[in-house]
């Protein structure tokens, strides 16, 4: 045995086994990671077949027009402010938040617009809320 204090070995850390395998499995997560090419992705807007709902009376409709402008059951407003529609949807609704809100947006208008629409009508509490959409032939 030799119990010699003046000759150590100074420890090594061999760090190449550690690249090697970080190495190997960052290779692993970009050949198995799949990538969406979300600018080519081509979306399908939803249709619908229109069906009869009982207390069509009973509904409010609010047009969103190409330029962002709102409509309350056909009657235009003076601006497209969030209060003025928060107030026209008011007057035509009284104290009944049970009526039905149809949003009947153009489809050249914004998403901004739409989602206005949607989110006054939210807030005022308003639960049932349909999205207008145009009848397709039932046979495509």
């Amino acid at each position: 045995m030799n119990f010699n204090p003046a000759r150590r070995e100074d420890p090594e850390i061999s760090l190449i086994a550690l690249i090697d395998v970080v190495l190997m499995l960052l290779i692993f997560f970009m050949l198995s990671s799949t990538f969406v090419d979300e600018g080519r992705m081509k979306v399908q807007l939803p249709s619908a077949v229109e069906t009869p709902r009982p207390g069509a009376a009973e509904r409010i409709v609010v047009t969103v027009t190409e330029q962002g402008s709102y409509r309350v059951n056909e009657r235009e407003l003076s601006n497209s402010g969030r209060d003025t529609l928060r107030r026209a949807v008011a007057e035509v609704a009284g104290e009944k938040r049970d009526a039905r809100v149809v949003i009947r947006a153009d489809g050249r208008a914004t998403h901004q617009a739409v989602v206005t629409a949607m989110d006054v009508v939210g807030r005022m509490g308003f639960t049932q809320l349909d999205i207008a959409t145009v009848q397709t032939d039932p046979a495509q």
